[in-house]
């Protein structure tokens, strides 16, 4: 867990996690440039360290869930490239968050499905709602970022569909690929966007 930032002076210290631009995938379910952007938080606002941890949160969390993430592709690209099996590659995965009694590849991938789809329901239930009451003008970001957890849920859905093929055709490897590749494209992009607009919301307004 990262510490809390401090702040000398009172300013915003936290950093959003930007995106490389970097995409696997030939299109992507939804556009981007349509994105809404919400307000400009006043000047000379100050922070206190309790309030900085708050945003800092966010991006702890998101950062767990990009480093699984860097794992399944990890275990997956050993499993189709032939470097390994999956009862070798159990014994890489042991201390991670998703490890299972009796691991497969398909496993372990829905453990991680259950991770985002479980990360974005407390989202949506919970801080979310708050947001959009406390600062109504947030409403079109969070209107967004409910509607990408709805294009998320559906992708992990196609990778099940495809980790199904895989075990009864594991020849054909280019759908489970494909569906990784789209996977990692939408959930970097959207932990970016969801940190750029609200790590400071949530660090003014006191919604951890």
């Amino acid at each position: 867990m990262t510490p809390a930032p401090q702040s000398m002076d009172g300013e915003f210290t936290v950093v959003p996690t930007p995106d490389d631009g970097v995409r696997r995938s030939s299109s992507l379910p939804w556009d981007e440039s349509t994105r809404p952007t919400g307000p400009v938080p006043g000047a000379g606002r100050r922070y206190a360290a309790h309030e900085l941890a708050n945003g800092q949160h966010l991006v702890d969390i998101h950062d767990h869930l990009r480093g699984e993430l860097a794992q399944v592709r990890n275990v997956m690209e050993q499993v189709l490239s032939g470097d390994t099996d999956p009862a070798t590659a159990r014994s890489h995965i042991n201390a991670t968050a998703m490890r299972q009694n009796n691991w497969t590849l398909g496993a372990f991938c829905q453990g991680y499905c259950r991770l985002v789809t479980t990360h974005h329901t407390l989202e949506d239930i919970a801080m979310l709602p708050r947001l959009k009451a406390v600062e109504p003008e947030l409403a079109p970001v969070v209107d967004r970022l409910e509607e990408e957890h709805r294009v998320i849920h559906d992708v992990l859905e196609g990778l099940d569909v495809a980790l199904v093929e895989f075990v009864t055709r594991p020849d054909e490897t280019d759908r489970l690929r494909a569906a990784v590749d789209l996977l990692t494209d939408v959930l970097l992009s959207h932990l970016s966007y969801e940190e750029r607009e609200l790590v400071e919301p949530l660090s003014r307004l006191g919604i951890g």
